[in-house]
């Protein structure tokens, strides 16, 4: 008998080697000729197009069959749309997926009647980076810390309702009494700077202190700016003294708020591919990211464009979906309440 179970055991495992061999050749014929296309939902030009034509440039390298990948600027109402289309649309097959931006995560509650998909039936890859953001003060401005925005308005510009540079000094108004007041209806983050320096505007509500550092290094060495507070789930280590706005909520309810919020930038740049693809394709998808981001060549890809680049696997932006997923619709109506355009 002792032979016979060694016979089936050793059967049974070359049975589930060769199922795992044909299911390897499937993804590997699937992909071969293939070209996936990787939306975009941000506009040509700006920081989510520039890396999301990074990943496009290297990700192919990782599947099996090296399929190529193209891009497909997809913007509308902060990647509502290329969420949408995304689960709505796209083939579920492994052929398409979307880099989004962060205010998809929380639309369950800032935006119910226009999210048309269940974000936790997403297929996560991974995120290419988390972010950290400051409030800066122009030089000339008469603020100096966060305690003098909290005594007289300071003027902030804004680049779309869904977007950090308004968000943020909205939840800050809302959650540790800030008063700053955002002009929109700016394009862009150089928009906003050239606005700053001619004097139109006192500061900037919330900016990636990677892209200060990198687009702008004058701004520091010339000490154009005051960094007055930094908004992010870890301390910038550049920024020992400078406080951070999850100190200075004021009770615990606030907190939960804030940390939902905060919560989207720990994901900053989430990378989807739609619901119902076959379980072997999300596994193929999902080891090409993770291998993808601690390639020398795709880092080096990304250092010679100035792209800061903090990714993290799908398991950790597991984590951050099922904290959304599970938030009680009480805390998700205070969120969406702080930072509506009042």
């Amino acid at each position: 008998m002792r032979g016979f179970h060694a016979s089936l055991i050793s059967l049974c495992a070359a049975i589930a080697a060769s199922q795992s061999l044909a299911q390897s050749d499937d993804v590997t014929q699937f992909y071969t000729g293939r070209q996936i296309s990787l939306i975009v939902g941000a506009n040509a030009g700006g920081g989510y197009d520039a890396q999301g034509r990074l990943m496009a440039r290297h990700l192919g390298r990782f599947l099996p069959g090296s399929p190529v990948s193209i891009v497909q600027n997809m913007p509308g109402a902060g990647s509502l749309q290329a969420a949408n289309h995304l689960y709505n649309v796209a083939p579920k097959d492994g052929s398409v997926i979307a880099l989004l931006q962060r205010g998809v995560l929380s639309s369950r509650f800032t935006n119910p009647g226009g999210a048309r998909f269940d974000l936790a039936k997403f297929n996560w890859l991974g995120n290419l980076s988390s972010e950290a953001g400051v409030v800066l003060a122009w030089h000339a401005s008469p603020f100096h810390s966060i305690q003098d925005v909290m005594k007289q308005e300071m003027v902030v510009g804004g680049t779309g309702a869904t977007i950090d540079t308004e968000t943020t000094p909205r939840i800050l108004n809302a959650l540790i009494g800030t008063k700053f007041k955002v002009i929109t209806g700016y394009r862009g983050t150089p928009d906003t700077t050239l606005a700053m320096e001619r004097g139109e505007l006192q500061g900037m509500g919330d900016w990636s202190w990677s892209n200060v550092k990198t687009r702008r290094p004058d701004y520091l060495r010339d000490n154009k700016v005051r960094v007055l507070l930094q908004v992010g789930v870890d301390r910038i280590p550049d920024l020992p003294n400078v406080p951070m706005a999850s100190d200075l909520v004021r009770n615990e309810d606030d907190r939960k708020v804030m940390d939902l919020f905060l919560a989207q930038k720990a994901a900053a740049r989430p990378v989807a591919a739609p619901p119902d693809i076959p379980a072997d394709r999300v596994k193929a998808l999902r080891d090409a990211f993770a291998r993808m981001i601690v390639d020398d060549a795709f880092n080096k890809d990304a250092a010679s464009q100035k792209l800061d680049i903090e990714p993290t696997t799908a398991s950790e932006i597991d984590k951050v979906i099922q904290l959304f997923a599970t938030t009680p619709d009480s805390v998700g109506q205070r969120l969406k309440d702080a930072i509506e355009p009042k």
